[in-house]
């Protein structure tokens, strides 16, 4: 009997590991054997304080392991949605704009919005995490322009694409870099008329890179991006996937701090 309502208790707390509260998992199993030993009538005193400790340890013994279970299950789903955001996740190829050694053991893929406002603060984070470890990440940057932001975010990924076509990986680093210094975000933090003035500041050719905006032929480039993120489980920005070569990785959602995203940077050379 004793056992079986033991079960039934466990049964009823068992939850995600972050939610599993060891004191009240204990508080409940002990106020229903209590009420038990209670139904059962009194019984010998030093027979009663025997059973009393026999039952306090194993219920111990109990209760950790179902914990351990608990979690060791939570962490192998944890650790297969992780996988699985790796297969879906597009491997870096030609198409990608890189920052840092190419041959880093670490990748951060971000995908981003130029007109997010929490994009524009995670933006220069990543900078200074890549500065605090030279060679060590390579900082691959996608588009994931959010509807309610277009179109203003979407116009300002084709004009990166456009700077690039211009003037190669350099002259989108350094657009990318002015918009989100200069953007106030939103959807409209950045005027439209304003890109073309932009390219000329890095020393583009304005008259090609008017063209290549009229053209639209950036358009699909930057929706390849946006699918791309879709397939990989990304619904908000900033989103980052930050993995080392075995795969192994940590998800990064939304503007994390630096001394967070340091972390996950030092797990991974381990």
């Amino acid at each position: 009997m004793v056992c079986a309502a033991l079960a039934a208790c466990l049964t009823v707390t068992a939850a995600p590991a972050q939610e599993v509260d060891d004191a009240r998992i204990r508080e409940i199993v002990r106020e229903e054997l209590q009420r038990l030993l209670s139904a059962d009538g009194d019984g010998d005193g030093a027979v009663d304080g025997a059973l009393d400790s026999a039952l306090d340890s194993a219920i111990e013994r109990g209760i950790s392991n179902f914990i351990d279970k608990q979690r060791a299950a939570t962490e192998s789903a944890r650790a297969e949605r992780q996988q699985a955001r790796v297969r879906n996740l597009r491997p870096v190829d030609s198409r990608d704009h890189i920052l840092g050694d190419f041959d880093a053991p670490l990748t951060l893929v971000e995908y981003s919005d130029f007109e997010c406002p929490y994009c524009k603060r995670f933006h220069p984070v990543v900078a200074r995490l890549m500065a605090n470890n030279p060679r060590q990440i390579r900082w691959v940057y996608r588009h994931f322009p959010l509807g309610f932001h277009n179109p203003g975010a979407h116009r300002q990924a084709e004009a990166s694409e456009c700077a690039a076509e211009a003037g190669g990986n350099d002259a989108f680093w350094r657009y990318t870099d002015l918009i989100y210094a200069r953007t106030h975000s939103g959807g409209d933090g950045f005027p439209l008329a304003g890109l073309r003035p932009l390219a000329e500041e890095i020393g583009l050719d304005g008259r090609a890179f008017d063209e290549c905006m009229a053209s639209g032929r950036m358009r699909a480039r930057v929706d390849r991006d946006y699918q791309d993120a879709q397939s990989a489980g990304v619904t908000g920005t900033p989103a980052g996937f930050l993995l080392n070569r075995h795969g192994d990785l940590r998800f990064i959602a939304g503007a994390l701090p630096l001394k967070e995203l340091q972390k996950f940077v030092d797990e991974l050379l381990q």
